[in-house]
């Protein structure tokens, strides 16, 4: 059996902490704690997941209002022993270029992407903690024939857990956490068969300039970037 690295060894016995994370320079580009628990994300990442990041990042940059941000790649730490990092998030902190979390209050709605060895954790786990948390508005994103259908929850304040609020297919509109239009067909390309025939719907043109917010520069960046998930290894 190969050793642990020491710096995979839990630092006490009571697991890992959240401000941990920032003292692990070994640790692979997107580790999580969930319950005291380092999670690595470190096999390919399919390109479907990874496009459809990029775009619903860029989306989303030209919907948010002045007050809000988008930013993916960071991690929100919920508690001492949770500091997990969804694919997306909408936060109304100042921005800050030596941040590495956001706090619960300060993020108005969190996006994961399922994959098969993320959903237990996307459905359950996380589900629970970001409600119990206090974070507003959560979606969950599964790969349906190609096309992504949204999962869209909301928190319901006198039982602090999080409640159905719609299941969208080819279209998403929403009021809050701000507005959002959304053309869901055309965040991925379609599917083709062996005979290079499309076998999904078709994809309609985005814009890919800049919205009434000022993100133009950001989006540019983001449509560049080649985005890193992975299969889940956790060390507690």
């Amino acid at each position: 059996m190969t050793a642990l690295p020491d710096w995979m060894r839990p630092p006490r016995a009571e697991g890992w902490f959240a401000e941990d994370l920032d003292r692990l320079p070994q640790a692979p580009r997107h580790t999580e704690l969930i319950d005291g628990a380092l999670v690595f994300m470190m096999s390919p990442q399919r390109w479907w997941h990874g496009h459809l990041v990029t775009m619903l990042t860029v989306a989303l940059m030209e919907q948010v209002p002045a007050e809000a941000r988008v930013g993916h790649e960071m991690t929100i730490k919920l508690d001492q022993r949770n500091r997990p990092e969804p694919d997306l998030l909408v936060t109304t902190a100042d921005f800050d270029s030596d941040r590495t979390w956001f706090a619960p209050d300060e993020v108005q709605l969190v996006i994961e992407v399922i994959s098969p060895e993320s959903a237990h954790r996307d459905l359950t786990v996380k589900l629970r903690k970001y409600a119990e948390a206090g974070i507003p508005h959560y979606w969950c994103i599964e790969d349906e024939d190609g096309v992504p259908v949204v999962h869209v929850y909301e928190l319901d304040e006198p039982t602090g857990a999080y409640a159905p609020a719609g299941i969208f297919r080819h279209h998403l509109q929403r009021t809050v956490p701000f507005k959002i239009d959304i053309d869901l067909n055309g965040l991925t390309p379609a599917r083709t068969n062996v005979a290079g025939r499309a076998i999904g719907p078709a994809q309609r043109p985005r814009r890919t300039d800049a919205g009434p917010s000022g993100t133009g520069p950001w989006a540019q960046a983001t449509l560049r970037r080649a985005l890193v998930s992975a299969e889940d290894i956790s060390v507690a």
